[in-house]
């Protein structure tokens, strides 16, 4: 997962939790639900990344001839 993908997600999850904190700060029951699916659906998709990550399926970690990790 690209840093750009996990900015995207993680604004996402701001942007779901806003307007989650609006319907419930207004009553509005649609716009609770509705920013709370664009959370969970944010947290899935960082979550997802991580995992990538943690499997080595994402961005490997540039090593020095030995093999350990530099940086």
């Amino acid at each position: 997962m690209s840093f750009i993908d996990r900015a995207r997600a993680k604004a996402e999850e701001l942007l779901g939790r806003a307007e989650e904190v609006y319907g419930q700060s207004h009553g509005d029951a649609a716009a609770t639900v509705a920013g709370e699916a664009h959370r969970l659906e944010a947290e899935v998709e960082l979550e997802e990344g991580r995992a990538e990550e943690a499997d080595g399926r994402g961005t490997p970690r540039r090593t020095d001839d030995d093999g350990s990790t530099v940086g």
